[in-house]
């Protein structure tokens, strides 16, 4: 079972938009140094997590606008984790995207996105 698997869409909807997009991060950064270790299965499970909470995001928030950046940048991930390849590059590209969504989550990226 994925770690947030059990996590419900009113516990999720209980966090605020800069929590969420946070949150996200958090597993994204845990992606990064899974990343670059090399360990596949770990960070297949990591991209797991991400995309389970990307899907919660977009099923609670209200603004049309985030779910539809939400999406495609959900899209990204996906084929990130269906890759036969670990690709560092699109990787920490889709980070920096992802921490750009929200002003106090965009303050995060001096301190996770420094060069490995």
């Amino acid at each position: 079972m994925t770690q947030h698997a059990s996590l419900s869409p009113e516990r999720w909807a209980s966090f605020s938009r800069d929590q969420q997009i946070l949150m996200i991060g958090n597993e994204m950064n845990r992606a990064s140094r899974l990343l670059r270790r090399a360990d596949r299965p770990g960070l297949l499970l990591a991209y797991e997590r991400v995309l389970r909470l990307v899907d919660l995001t977009v099923e609670v928030q209200p603004s049309y606008g985030l779910r539809r950046e939400l999406l495609r940048w959900r899209d990204l991930i996906a084929e990130i984790y269906v890759s036969l390849e670990l690709q560092p590059d699109q990787h920490f590209a889709a980070f920096r995207a992802l921490l750009q969504l929200t002003p106090a989550s965009a303050q995060q990226i001096p301190l996770v996105l420094t060069e490995p």
